[in-house]
């Protein structure tokens, strides 16, 4: 674990001191001209690392600022499971006591084992425009990983397609939904300038029904899909959460499991990520069809709470929860983050019923607006399916690869 620093429990106000500080330094005036790559090894540069964003999206009318304290956590091997199976290591790059950029270097032995490939990743991607900067990055990620016995590194994974991952690289002027990446124009000049090759594209589909009208085809079609092939759809029971998360989880892993990048997740993994999406989740969008009582697919659609979010520019306490409650009230885009049918379940009309239901319940609620994201853009049976429905492909995300 090269993140050994952080202990299992620590204390907001420390927190908040490492924040202080690093803003401090920030005003502080140019000591030199050179440039610095720091590995991250104690809190202060960790606070550093976790707050360099607000640096370069000052004034950014569409970034969407994490809220600090999960941001520690993400980073804490501690409260995140993915190190026990991963080495992280984190950089900065100062120029004086300027900070100009940060990235992760990734090594995921699970998806190693998984897809018996010498592939390590880069994430959690920072830079002002300089190339120069954005090179001292990428070399360090390189070195970890030649290291490591790795061959390729791709990247952006923030840390695996299980959490947030790809380069946005078309439309710059619409804000994030929940659990997608923004970033600022130029950083796929950086990344590219480097050497770096497309490896895959990630689309997000867009739906607006102000009207609230389910298209007459779907209701009708999904229906009768339905009844002929017998299956039924339910809404999750957070009565019974703990159970409910294990049957998603078998699901999950055994739908997605022929995705590219795609890596099973532990047990572990799942309960923590189910654990903090509980928190805003409606139980009313999330959806397991069942055959002869027994799992064979689930839907989760989350509401935007980034549109909440985004008024508490990271801070959660002492007013940003009222902000938070406030705001959400207001939400009315959601985002149909996965939906997956095990394999000798699919083409039976599941997809279609998953939509459907999703529709009717979403209006229901006041959503207007859907992102359906993301796509992988060779699978053509998804894409198919959501254009039919008339979403259109407003974002692209890519994934690179530089062979080491």
């Amino acid at each position: 674990k090269n993140i050994n620093f952080l202990l299992p429990e620590y204390d907001i106000l420390f927190n908040w001191y490492i924040i202080y500080n690093m803003e401090r330094k920030l005003r502080s005036p140019l000591k030199n001209t050179d440039l610095q790559v720091i590995k991250v090894d104690n809190r202060s540069e960790l606070g550093n690392f976790i707050r360099l964003p607000w640096q370069i999206y000052k004034g950014n009318p569409f970034w969407v600022a994490p809220l600090i304290g999960e941001e520690m956590k993400f980073y804490n091997p501690h409260e995140n499971p993915f190190f026990d199976h991963s080495q992280v290591t984190l950089f900065l790059v100062k120029r004086g006591h300027y900070l100009k950029g940060r990235i992760a270097a990734i090594i995921d032995q699970n998806y190693i084992d998984f897809h018996h490939e010498k592939v390590g990743f880069f994430g959690c991607f920072e830079c002002v425009n300089d190339n120069g900067v954005a090179n001292l990055l990428f070399d360090s990620v390189a070195k970890v990983l030649r290291e490591g016995g790795m061959e390729i590194m791709r990247g952006p994974m923030n840390f695996s397609t299980n959490e947030t991952c790809g380069l946005l690289v078309e439309n710059f002027e619409d804000s994030p939904l929940v659990m997608m990446t923004y970033n600022l124009p130029y950083y796929s000049g950086l990344v590219e300038g480097y050497g770096f090759t497309k490896a895959k594209d990630l689309y997000a589909y867009y739906l607006s029904h102000p009207d609230k009208k389910i298209p007459e085809r779907l209701e009708r079609v999904a229906l009768k899909l339905q009844n002929r092939n017998s299956f039924s759809v339910r809404k999750i029971r957070l009565s019974d959460f703990e159970k409910e998360v294990k049957r998603i989880r078998l699901i999950y892993n055994s739908a997605w499991e022929a995705n590219w990048g795609f890596v099973p997740m532990t047990e572990a993994e799942f309960d923590h990520l189910a654990k903090n999406l509980k928190l805003i989740v409606d139980p009313d969008l999330v959806f397991i069809a069942e055959v002869d009582n027994q799992p064979v697919g689930f839907s989760l659609t989350l509401p935007d709470i980034n549109y909440a979010l985004k008024r508490l520019n990271g801070k959660l306490f002492p007013f940003g929860i009222i902000k938070l409650l406030w705001f959400r009230r207001k939400i009315s885009r959601v985002r149909v983050i996965t939906m997956g049918v095990k394999r000798e379940y699919r083409k039976r009309g599941i997809d279609l019923a998953f939509y459907y239901h999703t529709f009717r319940e979403g209006y229901a609620k006041g959503y207007t607006e859907g992102e359906f994201s993301w796509v992988l853009e060779d699978n053509y049976m998804m894409r198919k399916g959501l254009e039919d429905l008339g979403a259109e492909i407003y974002k692209t995300y890519r994934i690179y690869d530089h062979q080491l």
